[in-house]
Order: C-alpha cells, then sequence, then structure tokens
C-alpha cells in the first residue's frame, strides 16, 4: 500500500499517530524494569512521570509520542531514529514538546522540517499522540 503524498506548497512535511494501552507498558516496566525505562525514556522523562500518582499514563503517552514521531520521520526505530532520539518533556505552560538529538534533527532536516507539534491524551487504560511535523 502507498502512502499518500503530502502537497507541494503544504507546510506540513509528517503526520505520525499512536495509541497504546498503559497496561502494556507498565507490564513492560514490572518485567524489565530499570533496563526497559532506561532503553526507552530519558531521565528527564523517567522524572517527570515518576513523580505522578499514577506513573503508567504519562509512560505510555510519551511511548506513543515516541511511536508518533517514528512515523511522522518515515523511519520506524532503528539505526537511523531511536527511542532517546526524541524526548517529550512539557513547555512553560505545561504543554508537550519534544526535544531532538543531533541525529534526530538530522532526520528532521532532511524531510524538510523546521518543527514538530505533538499532543498527548491518556485515560487510565489507553495513551494517544499525534505528531505533525511542519516547515
Amino acid at each position: 500500500m502507498k502512502m499518500p503524498e503530502i502537497p507541494e506548497g503544504c507546510n506540513v512535511v509528517g503526520v505520525g499517530i499512536d495509541q497504546i494501552e498503559v497496561e502494556r507498558v507498565q507490564d513492560s516496566i514490572s518485567r524489565h524494569g530499570a533496563h526497559f525505562l532506561t532503553k526507552v525514556f530519558t531521565s528527564k522523562e523517567q522524572e517527570y512521570c515518576q513523580d505522578k500518582a499514577n506513573a503508567g499514563p504519562h509512560y505510555a503517552a510519551r511511548f506513543a509520542a515516541k511511536e508518533a514521531v517514528s512515523k511522522a520521520l518515515g523511519t520506524g526505530f532503528g539505526k537511523k531514529f531511536g527511542w532517546l532520539d526524541a524526548e517529550i518533556l512539557n513547555g512553560e505552560a505545561g504543554e508537550p514538546q519534544i526535544y531532538f538529538s543531533p541525529k534526530a534533527t538530522e532526520l528532521l532536516t532532511q524531510k524538510g522540517a523546521t518543527r514538530a507539534l505533538v499532543s498527548l491524551t491518556h485515560l487510565e487504560s489507553i495513551a494517544s499522540s499525534i505528531v505533525i511535523l511542519i516547515k
């Protein structure tokens, strides 16, 4: 199946969306502990999530955001883009923001993007995120 082309002249150069069950992320944390956390989440992300009364939905939302970034970039996860190449933190007003590693910044440049917008949402059992790359 061929993905639809983004129209010429449009300032959107990539879109990714992901949804995950909170329980899947919590199970991975329970089974693999620190190994899973340090493989997928930066220390700042872990600090933010652990500060919450129920960390699971917050971890799951960030997990979904990283998946959405990989889809927006068109790379998936692998040598080009890894879990720690995108960090999902909150801005001054509490809004989610994506901070990119130098490697991911290069992918953004190759894609023609100058900025990434991210939205997170979660319930007790499900978390979702959408990422839009713009120029």
